[in-house]
């Protein structure tokens, strides 16, 4: 019989992959993000349907959806919002920006400039803004997906330190195999064929908030606990590094590595679930020393030494 999280993640990966084909661990990804409360990083080459996936998986989630084009003008009022003056009130009045949603698209996150960027942090951490001395919540499903062009295209800035840290997953999306892409091209060659998200029932409050509770009933041993622990210690002491595993970034590991035993329908969470998500986790939070990145050190690579270093416990 299958958990109410298996059945969100089967009605994600039915429904999105009407829209967007071949992209079965991207969902997985989007779910356990989802389930945790988390945001996430789309990054890839342009072209790929990261922004068809982001319209896709909030159509599916049947929330709000804004969507934020990131450009070099941007300024953080575009997303946040402005105080307007009310004549007949005689007062100012806030106008929310699109950031009040359930779903926020920030598309080309890093075309925008650092300010613009570091306007994401209060909203992604402590999920209100501040505006004026005036803190206006934000709804309580609010997340945030990111798309982001590899750093050496032309025209990005790369995404802060601390910003980096606020995002839950980093997923890499690459180009497709050969038969997915050429269902792509069989399914959107004609004219008018629409590029859009494909209509469904949406996912409910109540199957969001069973799906949660499956995972609360999923046992961490304390083995389990130390695991991720030696992992984050590892990477802060590790040489091709400046910064390693933050707290926060270690916390994920945890809440993501529970998400993924549910999903396979296990009561407890075993080091093979930590394997699983640890590269999507933690690869975006590292930082390369300068010799590590003129000798073509990678953080994937890194994560994978990490993983080998690592007693595993028993």
């Amino acid at each position: 019989m299958s958990t109410a999280l298996e059945e969100l993640e089967r009605h994600l990966q039915e429904t999105l992959g009407r829209s967007v084909i071949g992209l079965r661990p991207v969902i997985r990804a989007l779910t356990i993000a989802i389930v945790a409360r988390g945001h996430v990083l789309l990054q890839g080459p342009p072209g790929l349907g990261k922004t068809l996936l982001s319209k896709s998986l909030a159509a599916a989630l049947g929330g709000t959806f804004n969507r934020v084009q990131g450009t070099a003008d941007l300024m953080p009022s575009d997303i946040i919002g402005v105080h307007v003056y009310d004549a007949a009130r005689r007062e100012f009045e806030f106008r929310p920006g699109p950031l009040f949603a359930d779903i926020l698209l920030v598309d080309e996150v890093n075309r925008a400039s650092p300010k613009t960027q570091s306007a994401l942090l209060e909203a992604m951490e402590e999920r209100q803004v501040s505006v004026e001395r005036k803190t206006y919540p934000l709804p309580p499903q609010f997340m945030v997906i990111a798309t982001q062009n590899p750093g050496e295209f032309e025209g990005t800035y790369p995404l802060p330190e601390s910003q980096l840290d606020r995002f839950m997953l980093r997923v890499e999306l690459s180009y497709p195999a050969r038969e997915d892409e050429r269902s792509i091209l069989s399914q959107y060659a004609a004219v008018s064929a629409p590029l859009s998200a494909s209509a469904a029932p949406s996912v409910s409050s109540a199957a969001l908030i069973a799906a949660r509770d499956c995972v609360d009933q999923v046992h961490m041993a304390p083995e389990l606990l130390a695991y991720v622990l030696d992992l984050a210690q590892a990477s802060r002491q590790h040489s091709h590094l400046t910064l390693g595993l933050s707290t926060r970034g270690a916390l994920a590991v945890l809440r993501a590595a529970r998400i993924a035993a549910a999903l396979r329908g296990a009561d407890f969470v075993s080091p093979d679930d930590v394997k699983e998500v640890l590269p999507v986790v933690i690869s975006h939070r590292l930082v390369l020393a300068p010799e590590a990145m003129l000798e073509g050190v990678s953080t994937q690579l890194i994560v994978q030494r990490l993983l080998e270093l690592v007693p595993v416990p028993r």
